[in-house]
């Protein structure tokens, strides 16, 4: 019996061997791979909903660890709490890497790179100059004093958590100072120096760190790198947070419905105008805009538009360049975070095209007043025509490839006017559908001697069917 039932218990240990095999080979795939998240730009609401859901992503897998590779010069404040809370909450190793060669952790990135588990810097990186500033205008002495001592508590408590230099991260909040990579390590504002992401995780490979989960010992020696980029979503929603792209939207959308309004039925310019005009104020939404801005852009073109309708002689355009001017420079304070600011080459930029636009439209609009009608009873008075039955006063003239009933001008103390066949006549003035005509002088018949030449033929056809002259 006993030799019978062997090979069905070495059978079940060979398959219970084989599943824990299996097992903890699935468990080393599963804590050899690492994260690496791209963060390059500024630290917005969009940025901080990347790198939290990257964060949230690579603990539900139990990743080894996430590398963020840094690159920023600072943002706002709020979502810079909001990747810190999600950092320091995470199971999961964080690593920030400020890279490559020449990036920075400036600002909002100082606080971001002193919350992580571990803190590296690529040769020739920097980071500091953490100093809060207002996005609402100048704050005044005891509001600075406030809002720089609430960074302080914070960037110390990060540093002491984390056992890094608190003393220097004081100073880049007060201060604002700033170091390269190489002092950075000196100063123990980092861990480490790398020059790149596999030589990083070779190099902690073994460290212990603590998580909120506890002590944990990374294993990242030759780990599979997974990278994890931004979704389409959230690359729509950090293109719309840059305020430059949110400003040339909002400038291209009220052109789009002034198009609209200029040329009433086109629907295409007002459609797509409306469309840019909403997606520009979404990302005015998530920045710290002056909504005073906002309002001066949206009054400048109701002006342009009123001009429309309204004769102003341009006195309500050139009003609408000042508010777009004006608005364009509150939009975003001179206090903004950096890499929040418009540039003022391209509020200028586009307050140039306005102008061009503008001026080009002006330039139309006068010339088609002074252009002389082409089709109707206007566009006949003025034109020239060659007589094809005399003018006794009344008789016929060929004008515009058509025979028309016609009668010689005549001045009150004057005998009507008789006019032969073959002689070229201006037309002064239509009654009914009997021209007015008088003799045409030799400019005139100079000016229209090719068209009359053209149309001869055509008269003389025509006149042969209606009878002898």
């Amino acid at each position: 019996m006993i030799r019978r039932s062997l090979p069905r218990w070495l059978l079940a240990l060979g398959l219970m061997l084989l599943a824990a095999a299996q097992l903890a080979g699935g468990l080393r795939a599963a804590g050899s791979t690492v994260d690496v998240v791209q963060a390059s730009g500024a630290i917005s609401p969009p940025m901080a909903h990347y790198l939290t859901g990257a964060i949230t992503a690579a603990n539900q897998r139990g990743a080894a660890a996430v590398v963020i590779e840094l690159d920023t010069p600072g943002g706002l404040v709020s979502a810079s709490d909001e990747i810190v809370q999600a950092i320091l909450a995470s199971r999961v190793p964080v690593v920030v890497y400020v890279a490559p060669s020449g990036a920075r952790a400036a600002s909002a990135g100082t606080y971001i790179t002193y919350a992580a588990h571990i803190a590296a810097m690529a040769p020739g990186a920097r980071i500091g100059s953490a100093t809060p500033v207002s996005t609402i205008g100048q704050m005044d002495e005891v509001m600075q004093r406030k809002v720089t001592n609430d960074a302080v508590a914070q960037i110390r408590a990060l540093a002491t958590l984390r056992g890094r230099n608190a003393d220097w991260a004081e100073s880049a909040v007060r201060d604002a100072a700033n170091v390269p990579a190489d002092e950075a390590l000196k100063l123990n504002v980092v861990d480490l120096i790398a020059p790149d992401v596999p030589t990083l995780l070779n190099d902690i490979d073994g460290r212990t760190v603590q998580t909120v989960a506890g002590p944990v010992t990374l294993h990242t020696a030759g780990a599979d790198l997974r990278p994890v980029g931004m979704g389409i979503i959230d690359q729509l929603l950090a293109l719309l947070a840059n305020p430059t792209i949110a400003y040339i939207l909002i400038a291209l959308g009220g052109l789009g419905v002034f198009l609209e309004f200029s040329a009433p039925g086109v629907t295409v310019p007002g459609v797509a105008g409306a469309i840019a005009i909403l997606l520009g104020l979404y990302g005015l939404g998530t920045l710290p805009v002056n909504w005073t801005g906002v309002l001066l852009l949206g009054l400048a073109f109701v002006l342009f538009i009123a001009d429309l309708f309204v004769p102003s002689f341009g006195a309500l355009t050139a009003g609408g360049l000042v508010s777009f001017v004006l608005g364009s420079y509150l939009l975003i304070g001179g206090n903004a975070p950096p890499g929040l600011e418009i540039s003022r080459t391209v509020i200028w930029t586009v307050t140039a095209c306005l102008m061009v636009f503008f001026l080009v439209v002006a330039v139309s609009a006068a010339r088609g007043q002074f252009l002389r009608p082409k089709t109707g009873r206007e566009g006949l008075i003025g034109a020239v025509g060659i007589v094809r039955r005399p003018l006794d006063p009344d008789g016929m003239v060929f004008v515009a490839g058509e025979l028309w009933q016609a009668t010689a001008e005549s001045a009150p103390d004057r005998e009507p006017a008789t006019i032969a066949v073959g002689v070229p006549v201006a037309i002064v003035t239509v009654d009914g559908l009997r021209l007015i005509v008088r003799r045409a002088t030799a400019e005139e018949a100079a000016t229209a001697g090719v068209a009359m030449m053209l149309e001869s033929t055509n008269a003389r056809e025509a006149l042969a069917e209606t009878g002898p002259v």
